[in-house]
């Protein structure tokens, strides 16, 4: 168990860290222009910290105890193979989504 005063030191530590990083792009820079090698490499920020938050919950979900599940790890094929062949968010997440609740009706 965590003691009271040891969450809040982490919660305001962290508050403070994100709020200086946030600072350093808007306070520091502000309207002068960034570099285009920093604008490209911005651009996919997104694009690289969503797998890396799914990740995880596809490979060792909680749910499971860290068990491999097919249902999930076929969704995220199905969502990836889509969203890559359409270049459509909306498709991918919804072809995902059908996967995940046949998948679920189905073998559950």
């Amino acid at each position: 168990m965590i003691e009271t005063a040891t969450l809040w030191t982490v919660i305001v530590l962290l508050g403070i860290g994100s709020f200086a990083l946030r600072f350093v792009f808007l306070g520091f820079v502000g309207d002068r222009p960034l570099p285009p090698w920093l604008l490209r490499h911005l651009r996919y920020t997104a694009a690289a910290i969503l797998p890396a938050l799914v990740a995880p919950l596809v490979i060792w979900p909680r749910a499971t105890d860290g068990e491999t599940d097919p249902v999930r790890l076929a969704t995220a094929i199905t969502t990836l193979a889509v969203a890559y062949g359409t270049r459509n968010v909306l498709a991918a997440m919804g072809s995902g989504a059908a996967v995940l609740i046949a998948g679920i009706f189905f073998f559950n």
